[in-house]
């Protein structure tokens, strides 16, 4: 006679997201309903903490209103799982009857479903120790739109209030077909750099140009010739991206300014690229100053700078295949590297430990298959900051806290006893 199949205790563990999805639902819902902007995160913060609070775990602010909590659960590996929760300056325009309350304010990145996976994950970790050994660090981290929160927190302690992982693990929401997640090795997201350069000229009046340096016209040469980093300095098929997003100078018409500002965005991902983009911008600004006969030295203010985010090829090679088993072939894809910036490699850079970046699936799958199948993704399904962002609650919220839990087991979870099944723990499958 053939016994009843043992359950996986991972899979077991990870379905008890399914028990938890009106509570899910009701967080996530709150998050989105009172967004609060990068590093003013009080009231989210103090959700957060009075969620692991219940839950009889010792949360610690850093930072602010950063928040950790530690379950220590015997001898094994340490595995940190970190959410991004604060909100960006948009005006939302989805129409949910659940949308922002915050006039000018939106979660329009995923991050408080970021956060409401992370509550659920660490739920589903604290409730079944049982079934696991070792231990579990969650860190939700402050102002990551800002390239600010990550810092702070190493800054503010991290690394001395929480054990050292062995792994770290970070996920993020995309506009790509709910139920889904996106793994890739090496890198995935791109450094980022923001520039401020003043360029100093000498004002006068707009009937008598002979009398003054025109910044204007400076300004105007730089941005043309900046172009020519990447198809003329970069090696072709290199990846690096300069973009010139602002350019301001005067106030009047017939008033020559005596300075001119440019804002700019780099994108590379290779540390190596991003130094010699970085030289040449310099070196193309300082000499049209010089060609001008500008007064002064060009000013250069760099901010918002986002590390690479390079994925570890053991560990993603590990998570991923525990999402295969899991979430079954079809459902995970390799993904493309993605043009944007994060600042989660900080914290586990700051450790000195590998980590993995995966994707999650938010948008309904036939919608989304419709529009790739007509070349028409990228305009008819509103990406990550756009006023218009809003994810599928389900399944986008059980995919996601089941991810973290899952790749939390693929390192906690070895080769210990199944997870009993409770009589009304039935799964709901993505």
């Amino acid at each position: 006679m053939t016994g009843r199949p043992v359950p996986d205790p991972a899979a077991e563990l990870a379905d008890r997201a399914a028990d938890l999805l009106p509570w899910l639902r009701e967080l996530y819902r709150h998050f989105h309903r009172h967004p609060e902007l990068s590093m003013a995160e009080h009231a989210t913060a103090d959700r957060i903490e009075r969620e692991l609070t219940a839950l009889g775990l010792e949360p610690q602010r850093i930072a602010g209103t950063g928040v950790v909590a530690v379950i220590g659960n015997g001898e094994g590996p340490s595995v940190l799982a970190r959410a991004d929760i604060d909100a960006l300056p948009i005006e939302e325009d989805t129409g949910l009857e659940y949308a922002s309350q915050a006039p000018g304010v939106m979660h329009a990145c995923g991050h408080d479903a970021h956060a409401a996976a992370l509550l659920g994950a660490t739920r589903i970790l604290a409730e079944h120790r049982d079934v696991w050994s070792g231990t579990y660090i969650a860190v939700f981290q402050p102002g990551e739109e800002t390239a600010a929160g990550a810092r702070a927190m190493v800054d503010g302690g991290l690394l001395e209030r929480v054990p050292r992982p062995d792994v770290a693990l970070g996920q993020h929401v995309m506009p790509t077909a709910a139920g889904t997640i996106g793994t890739v090795t090496g890198p995935v997201l791109s450094a980022g750099d923001s520039l401020k350069i003043t360029i100093h000229g000498r004002c006068a009046h707009g009937s008598m140009p002979h009398t003054a340096v025109d910044p204007v016209v400076v300004a105007s040469s730089i941005v043309l010739r900046l172009q020519t980093i990447v198809s003329r300095e970069v090696e072709p098929g290199t990846f690096a991206v300069v973009t010139v997003g602002s350019i301001s100078a005067g106030a009047k018409a017939n008033i020559i300014p005596d300075s001119a500002e440019l804002l700019l965005n780099i994108r590379t991902y290779d540390m190596a690229v991003r130094e010699q983009v970085i030289a040449a911008i310099e070196r193309i600004v300082r000499a049209e100053c010089v060609a001008a006969g500008s007064p002064a030295d060009p000013d250069f203010l760099y901010y918002d700078q986002y590390p690479l985010t390079r994925n570890d090829p053991a560990v993603t090679d590990t998570v991923t295949e525990a999402f295969v088993d899991h979430f079954g072939a079809r459902a995970v894809y390799e993904a493309g590297r993605v043009t944007a910036s994060e600042d989660f490699s900080l914290i586990p850079d700051a450790f000195g430990v590998p980590y993995t970046y995966w994707t999650v699936g938010s948008v309904d799958p036939d919608r989304y298959r419709d529009a790739l199948s007509r070349g028409a993704v990228g305009r008819e399904i509103p990406a990550n900051h756009s006023p218009r962002f809003a994810p599928l609650e389900v399944p986008t919220l059980l995919t996601a806290t089941r991810a973290q839990v899952v790749a939390a087991l693929a390192y906690l979870g070895a080769e210990l006893p199944a997870v009993a099944v409770r009589p009304n723990g039935g799964s709901e499958q993505t």
